[in-house]
Formats: C-alpha cells, structure tokens, sequence
C-alpha cells in the first residue's frame, strides 16, 4: 500500500475543511477491494510467522501421490487432481466461507463444546493424526488434523467432530459423503494409533445465516470406509501414472461450482480435459491472488502470463513478463501490448499478416501444455 496515489503528503491542511478533504481522499483511495486484499494477505503472513508457521506463506508444491489429507476424500476424482497438483483456481475463491467456517469453530462450537461435555473430559481444538493404509497393493499415507475432540485429562481422544458451516441445514437429512468420509478418516486413524477405541463422532453443521444446528452421529463403517480407501488408492494411482483422472462428480449441480470447470470441459468455454498445469489462453476470469500463487509456483519453470491476463493485470507484466500472441495459421508472434485489442474474450485480435492474406484468423496464447519448460 506504498503507492504514490495513497501516500499523504507530509504538512496536511491545518483547517477543517481542509482537513475533512484531505481525510476524505486518503481513506477513499485506501479502502477498495484490492487494497483490502493486500492488507488481509498481509494479516494472513503475519498471524502464520507469530504461529511458527511461516512455511504455509509460500506457494504449496504439488502434493506426493501416495499422501492424502481428510478434507479431501471422496470428491471428484479430477477435481481432487486439479487440487492437489496446483492446476490455476478460476474465478475467485470463496476465502470469506473458509475464515465464517474457522470463525463459527473457534468462537461458537469449541465453547457450546465445553459446556456440554461430560466431567473430567475436555476439549481439544484438534488432534493430528498420520497413519498408512494398504489397499490392494497400494499404500496411502493419510496426514492432516482433526476438528475439535473431546479428550482425557492426558490428551487421550476419545469422541471427534467434524464442523462444516452451509447457507441453511433445514435441508440436510443425512451428511454429505466427503464430510462423512473426512470423520471416517479421523476415527480410523486414531483407533489404530491409541490402544482404547475411537470409534464414533459428530458432524456438525452450523447455518452461515440463522445459527440454526444440525449434528449427526457417525459409528465407524466398516463398508462406507473400505470405499474410502478404495477411492485413495484410486486417486494415488491416476496420479503415480500421471493420468487425468474422469471427471466423476457425484452430483450434476457440483460442476457448476467447481473452480476447475472450464480446463475440466465442463463450462461453455472452448476447452476440455486440459492437464494441470499452463493457463487458458482466451480465460480472463482467474482472480489476482490465486493467480500470483500459481505464477510463483511454477517460476523455475518460466510461468508467464497468457495475452490475456496481461491486459487484465497489467501491473504484473514487470514481475512475471507476458507471453505473446501466436497464430494457429502462421509462425508469426505477436508482443501481448502490441496489437489494438480491448481485451473482450468474445472478441479476440485477428493476426495482422493473415488478414492481410484476405484470411480471419483468430490469434491465441501458447496452449497449456507448450507453457512451461518442466
């Protein structure tokens, strides 16, 4: 926020209406959306170095293969890929759900939680766990920290929960199945590691908009879990091969929200079954954070951005530099700033030299797959 436009000047007016001026413009050009957003990753790097964990403030690698984490279970094969692989997020994401979700755990549950527990048991914000499975051949490492547990004097678990916030839980009947397969997890692995049982737990829903609550009791299925780690090794394997894995949503209406539709083939843009990594040419619609992210992630391999985004971001240009335009028809290269275009997608610049040859031709970026030099 060390821009000119914002800087106030060093003697401000020393009469009020001067002064009611001067305010007026140094606030108005300091709250905006971006400026909001810088000042809240800043917030989010500082509060992760106060933590000791000043690792998550880097981009995240691709994840291992064989590693899986609970909160990602049971969805959507490609989806979990285009996840867990680092593919560009599209559109913005729904940041302000997670920190409502961390908010409505930390401020409500954990203190209903403690009131309602039974003497001399207590609650614990959350409990790690780290096993290996086998599962035909196929060994899984499953890692990642529970939601809070109710636990001994000792620290010893002894009841789990899984807490999710949604628009409304008048509608919930039964939990949804990643959710189920999340507390699934956690009980599996902290009865193998504790010699007591672990074998039941919550998930609780919390309404983003009423407070209203909806909890479900959840024993250990033996079933329901064995097509858990069917699907772990499943997704270890696609990705062990370096397949794209079928797009398999359990729901048709789950498409249209992911933040991955239009690579996947499932939105009305000219692309399908695209890998994980390089940036859709013609794609205006990747939001500035989750974009710096992945340009950052993959700079060793020479991540630009696409003609595209060049003209939607052009402050990045200086940092992360622009791919040019290319003809499909033609070997000539275009500078992303060298042709008259408005920077309508529905509308993309034509190549000059074809035109001139009396042919339309639409140029592009480099495809995906001819971005990076891996």
């Amino acid at each position: 926020m060390s821009d000119e436009s914002t800087t106030p000047p060093h003697d401000p007016p020393q009469t009020p209406s001067g002064k009611s001026a001067y305010v007026s413009k140094i606030v108005r050009d300091r709250i905006s959306d971006q400026t909001f957003r810088e000042w809240y990753a800043e917030q989010q790097v500082a509060e992760n170095i106060l933590e000791g964990q000043a690792y998550f403030n880097g981009p995240s690698p691709p994840k291992d293969p064989g590693k899986h984490t609970p909160s990602k279970l049971l969805q959507c094969h490609r989806k979990a890929s285009y996840d867990r692989q680092n593919a560009p997020n599209e559109g913005t994401p729904p940041e302000g759900l997670f920190w409502i979700g961390s908010e409505f755990e930390e401020q409500v549950i954990v203190p209903f939680l403690q009131d309602a527990t039974t003497p001399k048991t207590y609650v614990q914000n959350s409990v790690w766990i780290d096993t290996e499975i086998t599962v035909e051949g196929t060994t899984v490492r499953l890692r990642g920290s529970t939601d809070p547990a109710i636990v001994t004097k000792d620290a010893e678990p002894l009841f789990v929960t899984e807490i999710k916030t949604t628009k409304d839980v008048q509608h919930l009947s039964e939990p949804k199945p990643h959710h189920k397969a999340q507390l699934h997890a956690y009980l599996y692995a902290l009865d193998e590691e504790h010699d007591h049982s672990v074998r039941d737990g919550l998930v609780v829903y919390g309404s983003r908009t009423t407070f209203d609550l909806k909890a479900f009791h959840i024993e250990f299925d033996p079933e329901f879990w064995e097509r858990v780690t069917e699907w772990m090794a499943a997704q270890t394997n696609y990705e062990a091969r370096g397949e794209l894995p079928p797009a398999d949503s359990e729901r048709d209406w789950e498409c249209s929200y992911c933040s991955y539709k239009h690579r996947c083939g499932e939105a009305d843009t000219p692309y399908s079954d695209i890998e994980f990594d390089g940036l859709l040419p013609l794609f205006a619609d990747y939001d500035r954070d989750p974009l710096t992210e992945y340009l950052d992630g993959y700079a060793d391999a020479g991540a630009k951005l696409t003609p595209t985004l060049a003209h939607v971001y052009p402050d990045l240009v200086p940092e992360y530099g622009a791919y040019e335009w290319s003809c499909p028809a033609c070997p000539e290269t275009f500078a992303w700033d060298a042709l008259d275009w408005d920077g309508d997608t529905d509308d993309p610049p034509l190549c000059p030299n074809c035109l001139d040859a009396g042919e339309m031709v639409t140029l592009g970026g480099p495809e995906p797959h001819d971005q990076l030099s891996q």
